[in-house]
């Protein structure tokens, strides 16, 4: 079976085709970062009318990639859920389309839950049925949330900021910085720059209360904004740019030790929660962070489970991890209407 998958949550314009729950023909994804980065952040509007303007070619260029036809297409599956929802239509109204024109199944998918997914991508069919139990965490710009994941499609959501997301934390502390957009990947850069000191300020790591496995990055980031800037009322205000490099460098990666540190005191308390947990699976886009790929390496290590962590390509938004979750769902009996929604938030 062949599934044409669509990914419009935020600002990436993505198609893939999937023969597999692991296995992709092809997998396109058009960025923009481009438009947004003088804005330092995402403009919804100009985020949705940048899709309607991709979609289309974006499925022509996955079709060809992956040597196929319209009429080689069994199905269609989209990332209905959640996201920005102007952006959530556009993908969602070009799914419909083409199953209805093709008389072909649909299917919505949550997009937190394929970012999880997207660390099975490229493995083998085995090795996807043995992996559960499974401890889950997605860490992105809009998502922080840890899963016991019973299958691909059981997840049961344990904890969750209950502020910012870790990604958003990274951009903000990256703005803070004066880094260039986006900020995530500049700021690891930066913190792994040779001499960084991570040990230089002791920035703050949420626990919350003592069995919480919720999360909070809040006031890391006002403590990196004091750091940065002098605490009001009691230091003179001060901007980024009189920092020196090593200064920069320093507080970078302290605040990546201590973002990184608050997630693995959560998964530490989480994996206590999983009879029989088999594997740690990572998605979105902070996986791609350096010191959070190390770390999760000792974690599953010391703690004899497997890691599963996405290809870098595959850590970003993508229309794969859409792809293959939705076979997973279509193998399963998973059908939905022609009234598939476009749903802005999650409840789990």
């Amino acid at each position: 079976m062949r599934v044409l998958g669509i990914e419009t949550s935020c600002d990436e314009t993505a198609v893939a085709i999937a023969d597999s729950p692991t296995s992709v023909l092809s997998s396109v994804v058009l960025s923009q970062d481009d438009l947004h980065s003088e804005y330092g952040g995402v403009v919804p509007e100009i985020a949705s009318r940048q899709h309607e303007q991709a979609i289309l070619p974006v499925v022509r260029e996955a079709m060809k990639r992956a040597g196929v036809t319209l009429a080689d297409i069994d199905a269609v599956a989209v990332g209905n859920r959640p996201g920005l929802v102007g952006s959530l239509l556009v993908g969602v109204s070009a799914a419909k389309a083409l199953a209805w024109s093709l008389g072909k199944p649909l299917v919505g998918v949550d997009h937190v839950h394929a970012h999880l997914h997207a660390a099975f991508l490229a493995a083998d069919a085995g090795a996807l049925d043995s992996a559960f139990p499974a401890l889950g965490l997605v860490v992105s710009g809009g998502h922080t949330s840890v899963y016991e994941c019973a299958s691909p499609t059981r997840l049961t959501r344990l904890g969750a900021t209950i502020d910012d997301a870790v990604g958003e934390a990274f951009d903000k502390v990256a703005t803070i910085l004066g880094l260039p957009y986006p900020g995530g990947p500049n700021l690891d850069r930066l913190a792994s720059e040779p001499g960084a000191d991570e040990r230089a300020h002791k920035f703050p790591v949420s626990r919350l209360s003592p069995d919480s496995l919720d999360l909070s990055f809040s006031g890391l980031k006002t403590a990196v904004l004091y750091a940065v800037r002098g605490v009001p009322g009691r230091d003179e205000p001060r901007e980024a740019s009189a920092l020196s490099d090593q200064q920069r460098r320093d507080i970078a990666a302290s605040f990546q030790k201590a973002a990184v540190d608050a997630l693995l005191l959560k998964l530490g308390r989480a994996i206590e929660r999983v009879d029989d947990c088999r594997t740690l699976a990572v998605g979105g886009g902070v996986s791609a962070n350096s010191r959070l790929r190390r770390e999760a390496e000792v974690f599953a290590r010391e703690r004899g489970v497997t890691l599963r962590i996405p290809e870098m390509r595959n850590c970003v938004d993508n229309a794969a991890m859409i792809a293959c979750l939705g076979h997973v769902l279509l193998d399963a009996g998973r059908r939905d209407g022609l009234d598939l929604e476009a749903v802005p938030t999650t409840a789990c």
